[in-house]
């Protein structure tokens, strides 16, 4: 699959049945125009990938253009802490205090490490928004990819 840049106006995000939805072109730092946050502090949700449990939200921002939630895996991958973009999250369940992500526990782990000291510094977030945001399909596409 090509990787595109997540700022390209093709670059759009999946809807809910896997279509990729016209308009406003995909940002990862930003919860997706489905996924309702609300005001909720998302700290202590649960966090679900695609393929199971990975963990806790330890913390959540909300911010404009930087929304993201830092997720304790725990024992799964050794109690490592992850960041995951707000447009990774696909649904949130208030009720049951769970969060889904459209990532597979693999492409999780694999992600960039997380490091407390440099989260917010702009090279840093666009390393981690490239491999986030560099799997999902273009225009026209479906996600997940069918190749």
């Amino acid at each position: 699959m090509d990787r595109l840049d997540p700022q390209e106006t093709r670059y759009r995000t999946p809807d809910t049945t896997g279509n990729v939805m016209p308009g406003r072109p995909f940002d990862v730092w930003r919860f997706r125009d489905d996924v309702t946050p609300g005001s909720a502090d998302l700290t202590g949700y649960k966090v679900e990938a695609a393929d199971g449990g990975i963990g806790k939200v330890d913390q959540a921002s909300h911010d404009v253009n930087a929304a993201c939630l830092v997720v304790d895996t725990g024992p799964w991958i050794f109690g490592k802490k992850v960041l995951i973009p707000a447009g990774t999250i696909n649904h949130i369940d208030h009720q049951s205090r769970t969060v889904y992500l459209d990532r597979t526990k693999e492409q999780v782990k694999t992600a960039p490490e997380f490091d407390p000291d440099r989260y917010t510094d702009p090279v840093y977030r666009d390393k981690l928004g490239g491999y986030y945001g560099g799997t999902y399909p273009t225009s026209g596409s479906t996600y997940p990819p069918t190749s």
